[in-house]
């Protein structure tokens, strides 16, 4: 019953629209828009999507969608656009021109707010899961790239996102420097990783998994992360410690299936690097990590990924001073100059440099099948990457 009273509290929460620097205590006029997000194809609700509005003066209005994908958001009246993004919105978006009537609310159609794919996305076939899968599932597409084609940063550089199987290592990643090196580089100019289960040796070294902590190899630094291939099978009862995370898939507990006789146990983790998304609720070991922070600033060079996002920026959108965090969003890069004299910064505001994002989940959509509710997990770092 308790958890079932958090679930709905969180529910209510987002619901509740943001107006970072609105002035509607100046007699700011609004309207109020109501929705429902959902995937491109297949029409699944996407929760913790954030929906936003500017003003003439660049003063962002904005909420994020409940776990069923419905939002209300006060809008300031005449000529708007409204736009909705997931992660930092470089992969994810959809905007929609309309007109905002005073003090009336729009009930606005489903059809326009189904949320776009313009991220172009790689997977690495493993042998253990197959994170394509649930990309399809939600109506998004991936191209299958080799283990090989790796070693070629001019195939990798075309992608936004790539995703790393678990066992889709071929041979000692330890001494496969090409690949790894380019990984770094993706990373540091922009592009995001998933990796799962086995594939943190691309991210630390070892052979086709991670044996020890310090092996040789990966290019995240051994002192941020160590992980060690000794994990049992059978049910593991974890928690989702990041609020946005529970508050967009609609949970704060759930069972994890691991239904391999050896997975990747995450032993140290610095958290001023990685931040913990999920633990094990017995003993709080993390099992689910993210991280903004790698940057190699001798591997900087022209930004990664699909020739469409070129006429859209990241930024941090930096509030008035009534408090609230600075916002990461993707625009227009025609709008920049505007919101660079509103105070706002190139970026994101969480990332080092110009690097993306990287996921690391010790889970995974297993050859059985027996996913259960951590499929919801892989939906939402799927579209947050």
């Amino acid at each position: 019953m308790k958890k079932q009273l958090l679930i709905l509290l969180l529910s209510m929460l987002t619901l509740v629209s943001c107006s970072d620097d609105s002035n509607n205590s100046s007699g700011q006029k609004t309207g109020k828009l109501r929705g429902k997000v959902t995937t491109i194809n297949t029409h699944k609700a996407v929760g913790g999507a954030l929906v936003f509005a500017f003003d003439d003066e660049k003063n962002i209005y904005y909420t994020y969608s409940n776990a069923t994908g419905d939002f209300e958001l006060d809008t300031p009246i005449g000529d708007r656009v409204v736009h909705i993004q997931t992660g930092d919105g470089s992969n994810f978006r959809t905007t929609i021109n309309l007109v905002v009537q005073e003090n009336q609310t729009q009930q606005l159609e489903e059809a326009s707010l189904r949320l776009d794919q313009v991220a172009r996305v790689a997977y690495v076939n493993g042998s253990f899961d197959n994170i394509e899968d649930i990309i399809a599932s939600l109506g998004y597409e991936a191209e299958q790239i080799t283990f090989s084609q790796l070693s070629d940063y001019s195939i990798v550089s075309q992608y936004d996102i790539i995703f790393l199987n678990c066992g889709s290592i071929s041979g000692n990643i330890a001494t496969n420097t090409t690949v790894t090196n380019n990984l770094g580089q993706f990373v540091t100019n922009g592009g995001s990783l998933y990796a799962s289960d086995w594939s943190v040796a691309y991210l630390i070294g070892g052979d086709t998994n991670t044996s020890s902590c310090n092996e040789t190899g990966g290019f995240i630094s051994d002192t941020t992360l160590c992980s060690v291939n000794n994990g049992g099978s059978g049910t593991l009862n974890a928690s989702i410690t990041n609020a946005a995370l529970a508050n967009a898939i609609g949970l704060s507990t759930l069972d994890i299936e691991y239904d391999l006789g050896s997975w990747q146990k995450i032993v140290t983790v610095d958290e001023s690097f990685w931040e913990v998304l999920v633990r094990d609720a017995n003993t709080n070991e993390a099992l689910m990590i993210k991280t903004n922070n790698f940057f190699d600033q001798s591997l900087v060079g022209s930004r990664v990924g699909n020739s469409q996002n070129s006429d859209w920026i990241t930024i941090c959108h930096v509030p008035d001073e009534n408090g609230s965090e600075p916002i990461t969003i993707t625009i227009e890069a025609a709008d920049l100059q505007s919101h660079l004299d509103h105070g706002d910064t190139l970026g994101s505001c969480s990332a080092v440099g110009t690097s993306g994002t990287i996921y690391y989940t010790t889970f995974h959509n297993h050859a059985n099948q027996n996913i259960g509710n951590s499929q919801f997990i892989l939906e939402h770092v799927i579209l947050n990457l």
